[in-house]
């Protein structure tokens, strides 16, 4: 959440839900969402086979399990793939959640999205995009992917009606061939058929003039590795808030490892119950240059501490912010993700916050924002979006819509990029055994003055990884 020299959060969070408007948690996945194309050539073949184990007309949940499987004579990377199932809503404000229960490349490796149809049909209004990272790897000629046991559903848990579904199946209780899936790779379709009017294509991105993007992939060895650095990236050491006063901020514990091929940070924040064996973390931009634009992370929260007993009031966050020139100064800009997975606040457990700062005044206090929250867990990887432009402000998890905040909240300087971990208080657990909490972040990407959608997120990224691209920074300062 917030950097250095922030008011007291416990004041700040407790007036926030008395003084900004409640936004209702929205999942609605609204936007046709398609993925930025790769460079590569799209030479190959591939097929698409499906089954479903769910083969009622209504269901629980959706169960299209697929595999894909490489028919040309080259390697196929499987980043540069994206499958299409199409479906009928449930209702006009109908939202879905996207869940993988086991896929042979890791569910780690495949991403869901949800994009509205801009030529609706009778059996199709909707679409559920499944894609791959780079972790995913590459087919063989001949090889398949296996089993993607993939699943989706309502929001609400309502049953969902699938019978009237385009790409639904419901006598496909084995793998076969099946085109009402299509595929493309690097954005064109290359397998299936999809429903009248609504041929997947992903056309190139022209970036606006003065535009910029940056790009870190957190290939550090340490956090004193000179390139961090170099990079503009600050690691904090020095006193303040937010979180428990007399905590340390210890930049020995921000950490980078291997995980599934890709380098990933952590940050671990630990205590003893008091304040002087309380430290905390934070890694931010030097430079305030951020402003409209897609901001986009890839973060693993935690519900859990890694040892020692649970509890503590704990903050993990990815946020953008400036800094507060005057009280109640109508420059200031802050746009947060914030679990708290032992809850704080006033809350009793999990909750996320997205929170879109107008202002505040700290002494006395004063707030001007606006927030969307969800109560449950998110512990574990999540796709987190936050794009902002000259009319709104939109927070999306896991490739679905989370919140919408008014063009009262949009930016009117620069910001900097933050991740930190740290503790709210010391009331949430009162034993003094050491434990520690870690958050970690695998990549970070900011594209200048471009609202892009979370498909084209992972497309961007997929490309940038395909190319072996450890950083770029071609965001200019003001």
């Amino acid at each position: 959440m917030t950097s250095n020299g922030t008011p007291p959060t416990g004041r700040r969070h407790g007036r926030l839900r008395a003084a900004a408007a409640a936004c209702a948690v929205t999942a609605l996945g609204a936007t046709a969402l398609a993925a930025l194309p790769s460079t590569a050539s799209a030479a190959g073949e591939l097929s698409v086979q499906y089954r479903t184990s769910a083969t009622g007309a209504t269901a629980d949940q959706s169960e299209p399990w697929f595999k894909v499987r490489n028919t040309g004579a080259a390697a196929l990377p499987l980043s540069e793939v994206k499958l299409r199932y199409y479906f009928k809503a449930d209702s006009a404000g109908a939202a879905y959640r996207f869940g993988c229960s086991w896929a042979v490349k890791g569910c780690a490796n495949v991403t869901g999205t949800f994009g509205t149809l801009a030529h609706p049909t009778a059996t199709a209004d909707r679409y559920l995009e499944i894609g791959f990272t780079a972790g995913a790897g590459s087919l063989a000629p001949g090889a398949d992917s296996g089993d993607l046991q993939l699943r989706f559903y309502q929001s609400t848990w309502q049953s969902l009606r699938q019978s009237d579904d385009y790409s639904f199946g419901a006598a496909q209780t084995a793998y076969g061939d099946w085109t009402k899936v299509t595929a493309t790779r690097a954005g064109t379709l290359v397998w299936g058929e999809a429903p009248a009017g609504n041929t997947p294509t992903d056309p190139p991105t022209t970036p606006p003039p003065g535009s910029g993007t940056l790009w870190d992939d957190f290939g550090y060895t340490s956090y004193n590795d000179p390139r961090i650095s170099a990079n503009g990236w600050s690691v904090r050491a020095n006193s303040g808030g937010p979180g428990v006063p007399g905590a340390t901020w210890d930049p020995s514990n921000v950490t980078f490892a291997d995980s599934g091929g890709s380098t990933v940070m952590t940050l671990e924040t630990s205590t003893d119950g008091t304040a002087a064996g309380t430290e905390q973390t934070e890694v931010l931009t030097k430079t305030t240059k951020f402003r409209n634009g897609t901001y986009a992370a890839r973060v693993r929260f935690s519900d859990a501490p890694v040892s020692g007993p649970d509890g503590d009031h704990l903050v993990q966050t990815f946020f953008t912010i400036n800094d507060l020139k005057a009280p109640m100064a109508d420059d200031y800009a802050e746009y947060d993700f914030e679990y708290l997975p032992n809850g704080g606040w006033g809350e009793p457990s999990s909750i996320l916050y997205t929170t879109s700062w107008e202002t505040y005044d700290p002494d006395p206090w004063q707030a001007v924002n606006q927030h969307t929250e969800d109560r449950r867990s998110y512990a574990g990887w999540h796709d987190l979006v936050l794009t902002i432009d000259d009319s709104a402000v939109k927070y999306y998890v896991d490739g679905q819509l989370f919140g919408t905040h008014d063009a009262a909240y949009l930016p009117e300087r620069p910001m900097s990029i933050n991740f930190n971990q740290w503790l709210i208080d010391l009331a949430g657990q009162p034993s003094t055994t050491p434990r520690a909490y870690r958050q970690q972040v695998d990549y970070v990407l900011h594209v200048k003055d471009q609202v892009l959608t979370p498909a084209q997120v992972s497309g961007k990224v997929a490309a940038y990884r395909s190319a072996g691209t450890a950083f770029e920074d071609t965001v200019p300062t003001p």
